[in-house]
Formats: C-alpha cells, sequence, structure tokens
C-alpha cells in the first residue's frame, strides 16, 4: 500500500475514532497495556537487536541510550497508560455556550484534531506514549521512527494495533512507516494529514517546516538553562543544577548552560564543580568562570549547544536581568529555571524568560507530560500558537462551533426585525 491509500485510510479511520466513547478508549488502553506485557520478551529482544546494529553502526551514545527498551520502560509506559486512563477525556468538553437569540444558541466544543503525523528519533517508548496519547484524544496517527529502533517499533506496534483490534478498532487509526522516503511523500499530503509533529534535530525540524504545507508542532532544540540567583541557597543550587544536567542527559529538558550570579562565584562554584566531577562532567567556562575553577572555556558556539551529553557551559552574569537577556537571545524556548531566595527576582524570571517552561528553585527535568499529570507527552512545543510545552491530550484536540436554531435566518437581524441577545448560558451541549 502506498503511503497516499494509507494516510486515506487512516483518514476515514480518524473520522471513526471521533465518535467512539470514553469507556471504548479506555477499554482499548487497558488492552494494549495487556498485551505490552504479554508480549515483552519479544519486544526486548527485537530492541537487543537494533541496540546490536546500532552499536555496530557507531550510533552516537546519547542516542544509543535513547534506543533501550527494558523491563524499566515498559513499566514506565505501562505507568503512563494507567494514568491516561483515569485523565477525563478531553474530546466533547463544552468550552463556550451562548445564546445569540431566543431559540439560536451556539456551542464551541472540542473535538480531535484529526490525522496526525509524528517523526520521532531513536527512543521507542515514544511511540507507546504518543500512540495512547492519539487514541485517548481520538486522532488516528502515522507513526515514523528512527531507522535504529526499527525492530522495535516494529514490534510494538503489531502488539498496540492487534490489541486495539480486538476492542473493534479500525486497523488504519495506526500507522508505522519504516521507509525514510515516506516522510518526503507525507509531507504532501496536506488534504489527508491534519498536523506534524517532529521530535528530531534542529536542522530537522526545520526541514520539516520548510517543506511541508501542513502545520507543524514541536520543538527543534532544547537548550535549557538555570540561573543561580544572588543569595540562593548553596546547597540547593548544587543539588539542582547536579539533577538538570545529569539525571538523564541525553533528553530535551536536561540542563545546557548555567548561568551564574557574580557574587555567587567564590561559594558555589568550586562545591558545583566537586559535585560535577563526580559525575564526570566536562565544564566549558567564560573568563570569569574560569578565574574561579579549572575548566574548558567556553565561546559563543556553547552558548547555542544542545550537548545531550555530559558537558555544561558555564557563564557569570550581573544581575538577573542579565540572565534574562542570555536567555532570550540564545535559549531555544524550551525549559528555563532560577534558584533564588528573592521574590522580586523569582517573579521578574518568570515573567520575562520567553520559554513554555520557566521554573523557579527546582530541576529542568521536570517539564515533561507524564510529571506534569498529562498521562504521557507526543511530545515539547516551543510554538506559541495551539500548544505550548508537554503536549498532552489538550494539545491534540482542537474544536468546532455547533449552532443549534429553530428556522433562524440572517435576513431577520439585517432587516432589524429580531436582535441579539449574545447571553452567556453557562451549559453544557446537549441535544
Amino acid at each position: 500500500m502506498d503511503i497516499r491509500e494509507l494516510a486515506n485510510k487512516a483518514k476515514q479511520a480518524a473520522i471513526v475514532l471521533s465518535g467512539v466513547s470514553t469507556e471504548q478508549k479506555n477499554r482499548a488502553l487497558e488492552a494494549i497495556a495487556r498485551k505490552l506485557s504479554e508480549k515483552k520478551n519479544s519486544i526486548f529482544e527485537a530492541n537487543q537487536k537494533d541496540i546490536e546494529r546500532s552499536q555496530a553502526e557507531n550510533l552516537a551514545i546519547p542516542l544509543l541510550k535513547r534506543l533501550r527498551f527494558d523491563e524499566k520502560k515498559l513499566n514506565e509506559v505501562l505507568e503512563g497508560i494507567k494514568s491516561l486512563m483515569a485523565l477525563e477525556d478531553p474530546v466533547g468538553k463544552t468550552l463556550l455556550s451562548t445564546e445569540l437569540d431566543e431559540g439560536l444558541e451556539l456551542y464551541r466544543v472540542s473535538c480531535p484534531i484529526g490525522l496526525i503525523g509524528i517523526i520521532f528519533e531513536s527512543r521507542p517508548d515514544a511511540l507507546v506514549q504518543i500512540s495512547t496519547l492519539c487514541l485517548k484524544s481520538g486522532n488516528a496517527v502515522l507513526l515514523k521512527g528512527g531507522r535504529e529502533a526499527m525492530l522495535t517499533n516494529r514490534a510494538l506496534f503489531e502488539a498496540i494495533q492487534a490489541a486495539t483490534r480486538e476492542e473493534g478498532l479500525p486497523d488504519s487509526w495506526i500507522n508505522l512507516l519504516e521507509n525514510r522516503n515516506e516522510v518526503s511523500e507525507m509531507l504532501k499530503l496536506d488534504e489527508y494529514v491534519d498536523l506534524i509533529i517532529p521530535r528530531g534535530s534542529n536542522e530537522f525540524v526545520r526541514y520539516i517546516m520548510d517543506n511541508s504545507r501542513i502545520p507543524v508542532l514541536g520543538h527543534a532544540d532544547g537548550i535549557c538553562h538555570l540561573y543561580v540567583d544572588d543569595g540562593a541557597d548553596i546547597e540547593k543550587a548544587v543539588t539542582i543544577t547536579l539533577d538538570s544536567k545529569t539525571q538523564y542527559v541525553a533528553v530535551c529538558n536536561a540542563l545546557e548552560t548555567l548561568l551564574v550570579h557574580e557574587n555567587m562565584t567564590r561559594d558555589f562554584l568550586p562545591k558545583l564543580k566537586e559535585a560535577m566531577d563526580t559525575k564526570s562532567v566536562v565544564l566549558r567556562g567564560d573568563e570569569k568562570t574560569r578565574s574561579v575553577i579549572p575548566c574548558e572555556p567556553a565561546n559563543e558556539e556553547d552558548w547555542r549547544t544542545e550537548y545531550l551529553d555530559y558537558i555544561l557551559s558555564i557563564k557569570v552574569v550581573e544581575n538577573v536581568e542579565e540572565a534574562i537577556d542570555h536567555i532570550n537571545t540564545y535559549g531555544s524556548g524550551h525549559t528555563d529555571s532560577i534558584v533564588s531566595k528573592n521574590p522580586s527576582s523569582i517573579a521578574k524570571f518568570l515573567e520575562y524568560v520567553d520559554s513554555g517552561d520557566v521554573f523557579a528553585n527546582c530541576s529542568t527535568r521536570f517539564s515533561d507530560g507524564f510529571k506534569y499529570g498529562f498521562g504521557a507527552e507526543v511530545g515539547i512545543s516551543t510554538n506559541k500558537i495551539h500548544a505550548r510545552g508537554p503536549v498532552g491530550l489538550e494539545g491534540l484536540v482542537t474544536y468546532k462551533y455547533k449552532l443549534i436554531g429553530d428556522g433562524h435566518i440572517v435576513a431577520d437581524y439585517a432587516e432589524r426585525r429580531r436582535a441579539f441577545k449574545h447571553k452567556p448560558l453557562g451549559k453544557p451541549f446537549r441535544i
């Protein structure tokens, strides 16, 4: 089946899925969790083959770390599915209700987006997160994972499709693309595909945006910052920095650049270096940083780099305003955090840093759909329209206007025989 026919069938499945009840969707999610547990050994075997092949091909270490799908990852995705089942269905919610005139009622009601194309690299657990989120939100999906996870993705896809088939859902609601050329073809299918969500490098995301008329939701880089303010608790600052950088380095919400108030350098930086040395983190600092601790020199390119590795760039700044300016100049609009005891500095940072996720006194690693209670996420969006930050269920629905009348015609209002009331109703849509 060629990609156009596949997309056509998926679009038809999306229409069917848009009307599936919450109960049936939750039963299907439960069936997916069961099937993944039943098939776990074959999934792990497929993953091991992917890892061995990728090691032989010298895949980058950060990508190898993302590639692993083991018992721990399985338990994480099963927990995500369980959490997703407990969440309110985002479809069919009344967002606005207005009486335009007597007997003429307007409702804005949430509905699925339709057919979503999602392209992701390395992480096979993302396939489970994405597909289950799309199912709960009533969307069909075209999935394209990286070649490095081909066998794992295939095993996961087959388990999910089999599980939902048993619950009466059409096979075509979920589709796996395995040919790189299919991505280029998918980008041309704006008559079928309603949204593209790319997860990958900056260059890759730019390519998607430049080569499709389909709306694109996503982020290119994850250049995340932490600013240690004047008077911050040093122990907390070290702990938060260490967690932000090293808890899992190969993810988009890991810390890449640390900004330090100039009054904190003597007390904070030596303790930070001691902590980072225990994790073998390479430090790159500006001139002021290097005058306090030994580290490699940082240059302009470091401020623009997403390392996804055990490397941290450090810059000393005069105040919170300079930190904000640096973040808004070099950041990617992903996740940035401040460590401070000063309410004024915290308020200023949270207000003026132009990112989807802005934190105070906590790790950047909290920027995540599961940690936010969204069940999971299809990705992090640095867009400013439709959805921003971790994109969970609410980011996978749009809305339609439903107007219910009783023989009403516009001529009556144009010729002033009737007048609009525009009275809020405050009630859910019902037929």
